[in-house]
C-alpha cells in the first residue's frame, strides 16, 4: 500500500496534535471496517480500540474465528490481516473534547477512495456506528459501486445497547470473508 499521510486531531482542552492511526490493510482484504475517530485512550496508546470497555475485539472475534480479546495488540492486527479484514477510521483530523463522537467538529476525512483503490478484492465496507457511516458516505459519495455497505451498531461503550444485541449484525460480517465455492478446494 502507498504512503498514507497521518494527520492530527486537536482536543479543545489542549490544542496539542496527536498522531492518528494508519490503516491496517493488506491487498487481499475482503472486508474493511471503518470507525469514526479514535478515542483519547486509543490515541494515547496509538492502538485501535484501546479502551477496555470498547466491544470491538469481542464483536470481531466470531467474524474472524479467533478470540481476539485474549491476544496482544500486534497479534490482534495479524489475526485481522490473516482473516482478510482491513481497519481504519473515516476521520483524518478534527477537534473534539473527550472521546464522544457527538463532540467531533471541524472534520477532515481520510482519503478512503485512495485506500479502496489498493483493495481490489474488497467485498464490503462496514461502518462501526452512525458517525462513521454518515462521514464515510460523505467521503465515498452516494453512488458507491462495488463493495456492499454495512451499517453496524457502534462498538463504543457509549452505545448502551448490550453486546448481545450487537452480535447478529457484527457476526454477519463473516460471510464476506468466506471463499466462494469455486475457490474452495
Amino acid at each position: 500500500m502507498g504512503v498514507v499521510e497521518r494527520k492530527a486531531i486537536f482536543t479543545k482542552d489542549t490544542h496539542v496534535p496527536q498522531a492518528l492511526l494508519p490503516p491496517i490493510a493488506a491487498p487481499d482484504a475482503r472486508l474493511l471496517v471503518l470507525g469514526s475517530l479514535p478515542g483519547d485512550r486509543s490515541l494515547a496508546a496509538q492502538r485501535y480500540y484501546a479502551h477496555p470497555q470498547n466491544q470491538f475485539w469481542q464483536l470481531m472475534s466470531p467474524v474472524v474465528g479467533r478470540d481476539l480479546a485474549v491476544l496482544d495488540y500486534d497479534d490482534r492486527l495479524d489475526a485481522l490481516r490473516e482473516a482478510r479484514v482491513a481497519l481504519w477510521d473515516v476521520i483524518g483530523s478534527a477537534r473534539r473534547a473527550g472521546s464522544t463522537d457527538a463532540a467531533i467538529v471541524d472534520i477532515e476525512g481520510n482519503d478512503l477512495p485512495a485506500l479502496l483503490a489498493t483493495l481490489p478484492h474488497l467485498r464490503a465496507i462496514a461502518f462501526n456506528g452512525g458517525t462513521a457511516l454518515k462521514q464515510g458516505m460523505k467521503l465515498l459519495g452516494r453512488d458507491v459501486a462495488g463493495p456492499e455497505i454495512v451499517a453496524l451498531p457502534s462498538s463504543s461503550p457509549l452505545h448502551t445497547v448490550g453486546i448481545a444485541a450487537k452480535h447478529p449484525a457484527w457476526s454477519a460480517l463473516a460471510t464476506f470473508l468466506l471463499d466462494p465455492p469455486a475457490e474452495r478446494a
